[in-house]
């Protein structure tokens, strides 16, 4: 007999603390457009010595081109794209890349390797963001410090890796104290930029004609090959775009919507404005176009309130790695890994050592190895812009299959920003010997991994299929013959509930005995991000001493097999965890003669396998009740 906690009549309340719509909108300010509220730092910098490389000067026509440019680029792609297209495509209220594979496979009924590498992708992808944004964000602010006096630049990297360390080293701490001052200080952040631009709009008004798109498709026509490397370092004003998808889950759709029409949006284009205007009445600002916006008395305060918001803006990428972390590994995208939780009250402040610990290092060899935010801008964009191109190519497949649109109507919808995305990819691409290489050796690097794990958890899986028995032959073989009975509830973890657990037959052949009671526990990960409570655990018996139990947890949760047991007692089952064992199978892997994958993706595999979390850190289980028992297996 089969039975749920819902069967039970389990209601569920949720435990997530209400929060009033402003606040979040006030939150959203500062996790979700911490990364985009920085761009103005380098991007219209970038772009005018773009533009300029073949003339070495600054022309009203190319400062009036790359204006509309960036203006458009945040109307078509952040608002149109992301505000009011992308947001609607959430899976019970989360969003993300992997959040919309786990959509799209849904929506097709199953997984394709199609979708599944698109999925692995952008992951990928972003793990390069994740490296690049804390490097040019820090180092763009902090040299800052430059035009407040000179006696600052040989103290520029110092200062910045000084600052990134400090960052990742507070992370096991936590960031729950002080995560309540991102929006006030990310609000501050925009209302400076928006008054820096008002300051200087007015030194010529003739950069109000940029809000004509004519301007931006005159300077693309005119300039060529030179437009297509201008178009990849406008794209540095659209950065972090990516950030209002994946947050949509910390704080609604509403609340990043309002967050972006009345204080992002508006900030930014005065901003951007108000640099035109600066460099067409005085084109010697070039050199920093941003902090020059300010009176002398007031840059070393502009200053310090940059770096606390690119500070804020790397904390969010910083967080949104562990996130995207711990859900590649609840799809079985890569090996398990240690998690540690930093506050009681909000499930999502994580911390995993093993991300913070590569990402600082990887942070810190990208400013030591470009030494200016201006060359590390020529790595940056590539992972952006891959990132929203996965995004959009997903998107076609959720239009059609999880809202129901004709494919026509669908692409009609996603293609024009698919086209626009494709565009500013290839712009990037130019890049790749100046450091576009970084982003894409970063991914390479990252989708071996997931590649690897995901062939090499097939393979194992198959081994099993042929080598375990059915369970239900085995309880046959035990009901003619039953072994001597030892006291106690015995739980057998497998993924495999159809078969005889490896711990069970081994635990069979060695003690030659069995538990009075005996569980087949199956752990499962639901394409949705999280499963109520009433859906958590089902129970079948299936003879007098054994039963199976299946859990069910989103790809956003973290599986903790004790919490769920508890649930079992509603059903029937006094679950008493002092006199329950839990018998694990730890597989000892070694290198087949003849292996169905390549011996260096075998031995990586291997690799990757014994320095995985075991079973019982990643479930939650105690330590003293669980009993591993070793099985040899070539791969």
């Amino acid at each position: 007999m089969q039975q749920s906690v819902a069967d039970a009549g389990t209601k569920t309340s949720g435990h997530h603390r209400k929060t009033g719509f402003w606040a979040l909108t006030l939150g959203s300010i500062g996790v979700v457009y911490g990364d985009i509220g920085t761009s103005p730092l380098y991007a219209f910098r970038e772009a005018m010595v773009a533009a300029g490389a073949s003339h070495g000067g600054v022309q009203r026509e190319d400062v009036l081109g790359i204006l509309s440019l960036i203006i458009w680029a945040l109307i078509i792609v952040v608002t149109l794209k992301y505000v009011l297209i992308l947001l609607r495509a959430d899976n019970q209220g989360e969003g993300g890349t992997l959040t919309l594979l786990a959509l799209a496979q849904r929506a097709l009924g199953h997984s394709t390797p199609a979708v599944l590498a698109l999925g692995m992708i952008g992951a990928a992808l972003f793990y390069g963001d994740a490296l690049i944004t804390p490097a040019i964000s820090v180092l763009s602010a902090v040299e800052g410090l430059k035009l407040v006096t000179p006696l600052f630049e040989p103290y520029v990297l110092i200062i910045t890796i000084g600052i990134i360390i400090g960052l990742f080293m507070v992370q096991s701490r936590g960031t729950a104290a002080v995560a309540g001052w991102f929006g006030p200080i990310t609000l501050v952040w925009f209302i400076v930029m928006a008054i820096g631009g008002l300051l200087h709009l007015g030194n010529d008004l003739s950069v109000l004609q940029s809000l004509n798109p004519a301007h931006a498709m005159r300077f693309v026509a005119n300039n060529s090959v030179l437009g297509l490397i201008a178009l990849g370092a406008v794209f540095l004003a659209v950065t972090g775009a990516e950030a209002l998808y994946a947050d949509l889950g910390h704080f609604g759709r509403k609340p990043i919507q309002y967050a972006w029409i009345f204080a992002a949006f508006p900030s930014l284009l005065l901003n951007y404005l108000g640099q035109g205007a600066l460099l067409l009445a005085d084109p010697k600002t070039i050199e920093n176009p941003f902090f020059l916006l300010y009176p002398s008395w007031s840059l070393l305060p502009v200053v310090i309130l940059a770096t606390l918001a690119t500070i804020i803006a790397s904390q969010a990428v910083i967080t949104g790695a562990y996130s995207l972390t711990k859900q590649a590994i609840q799809l079985k995208l890569l090996p398990r890994m240690r998690i540690q939780h930093t506050s009681e009250a909000q499930e999502g402040q994580i911390y995993m050592p093993g991300v913070n610990g590569l990402l600082l290092l990887g942070v810190i060899a990208l400013v030591l190895a470009f030494a200016s935010s201006s060359k590390l801008a020529n790595a940056y964009g590539i992972a952006v812009t891959g990132t929203m191109v996965v995004t959009a190519l997903l998107a076609v497949i959720v239009v059609q299959k999880h809202w129901g649109w004709p494919l026509p109507a669908a692409l009609a919808l996603i293609v024009p920003f698919l086209a626009i995305d494709l565009i500013f990819l290839g712009a990037n691409l130019m890049k790749v010997l100046e450091g576009g290489y970084v982003p894409l050796i970063i991914a390479s690097l990252v989708i071996t991994l997931m590649w690897t794990w995901v062939r090499g958890t097939a393979v194992l899986a198959r081994k099993d299929l042929q080598t375990e028995i059915p369970l239900a032959e085995l309880l046959r073989q035990l009901e003619r013959k039953m072994p001597p009975t030892v006291s106690g509830t015995a739980v057998y973890l497998t993924a495999h509930p159809e078969l005889a657990p490896v711990a069970l037959m081994h635990s069979l052949k060695h003690f030659k005995s069995l538990h009075e009671r005996n569980v087949i526990l199956t752990i499962v990960t639901a394409d949705v991000p999280r499963v109520p409570e009433s859906e958590r655990v089902t129970m079948t018996d299936i003879s007098p001493r054994f039963r199976q139990v299946t859990m069910t947890f989103g790809y956003m949760e973290e599986p903790n097999v004790p919490h769920g047991l508890a649930l079992c007692r509603k059903l029937g089952w006094k679950f008493d965890i002092m006199s329950t064992s839990f018998l694990v199978s730890r597989r000892s892997l070694k290198l087949a003669a003849h292996s169905v994958m390549p011996a260096w993706q075998s031995r990586l595999f291997i690799f990757l396998a014994r320095n995985s979390a075991t079973a019982s850190d990643y479930f939650h289980i105690p330590a003293g009740r669980v009993v591993e028992i070793g099985t040899q297996v070539n791969v």
